[in-house]
Formats: C-alpha cells, sequence, structure tokens
C-alpha cells in the first residue's frame, strides 16, 4: 500500500519533490498536501494509547520531523524534506497497524485530495523552478 504515495518505498526529499512537480504543486499546495497527511497522522496517534505515549509529544509542534521549516534548497524542498520525514513515519508505523479494508480508505481518501488539489492549482499556480543546479545548497 505505501507505494500509492510519494514517500512509499525508496522515497527521500527528490522523489517527494518530484511528485509535486508531476503534479504541479505551488508551495501552498505542497503545505495543504502536507498538512493533510499531518492531520493523518496526528488522529492516528491520538487514537492509539501506545503511539500516543511513544510519539505524541512529537505531533504538538507543526510541522513534524527532523527537517521541520527547513528549507536549505534552492528549489524551495521545504515541504518535500518534512513530507518525506513525516512518510517515512506513516509507512513504517502508521499504515502497518491499518486494516485492509483503512488503508483503501486512506488511499480512496488520498486520490480525493489529490483531485481537490488538481482542481484548486489554476489558482494557485505553481511559480517556476529557478535554473539552478540541483544539488547546490544555500
Amino acid at each position: 500500500m505505501s507505494g500509492h504515495y510519494p514517500f512509499g518505498g525508496k522515497a527521500n526529499r527528490i522523489t517527494v519533490f518530484a511528485f509535486f512537480e508531476k503534479h504541479q504543486m505551488s508551495l501552498e499546495l505542497q503545505e495543504r498536501y502536507y498538512k493533510w497527511w499531518f492531520d493523518f497522522a496526528k488522529n492516528a496517534v491520538d487514537q492509539d494509547p501506545d503511539l500516543k505515549a511513544a510519539r505524541g509529544v512529537d505531533f504538538q509542534h507543526y510541522p513534524f520531523g527532523q527537517h521541520a521549516e527547513t528549507n536549505f534548497h534552492l528549489h524551495d524542498y521545504q515541504w518535500a524534506t518534512a513530507m518525506a520525514d513525516l512518510g517515512a513515519f506513516i509507512v513504517d508505523v502508521i499504515l502497518p497497524k491499518l486494516s485492509h479494508e483503512d488503508q483503501e480508505k486512506v488511499a480512496h481518501d488520498h486520490e480525493a485530495l489529490l483531485q481537490t488539489l488538481e482542481k484548486e492549482r489554476e489558482a494557485s499556480p505553481r511559480a517556476p523552478v529557478p535554473d539552478v543546479g540541483r544539488y547546490r545548497h544555500v
């Protein structure tokens, strides 16, 4: 199931960024995509007593993860990096706990989210990517 999401499999910030580019998401839409997954993960943690005790503190701050609020790349990888961190937690901890039916519901809701963001893309177009080398950091 994790392969259906940009953070599934052997994903990193570049594969998530490629997903955002493929869907032509502006930074605003990238954050909305990230926020949807953040809320999903926070709700899953809050509803599981063991996860809440162990990881609840991680969701007291938005965004989640080691690279939260870090935009160290000229291509604006902030949300891709944060999504890679959050996605690793979702794939490794939350998705394995879900039943097949719940996983199907998440996949369906995810598809609906992408359709919604696609419709909103025209109102919030993606800024052109700067012409700099991929690995040139600030």
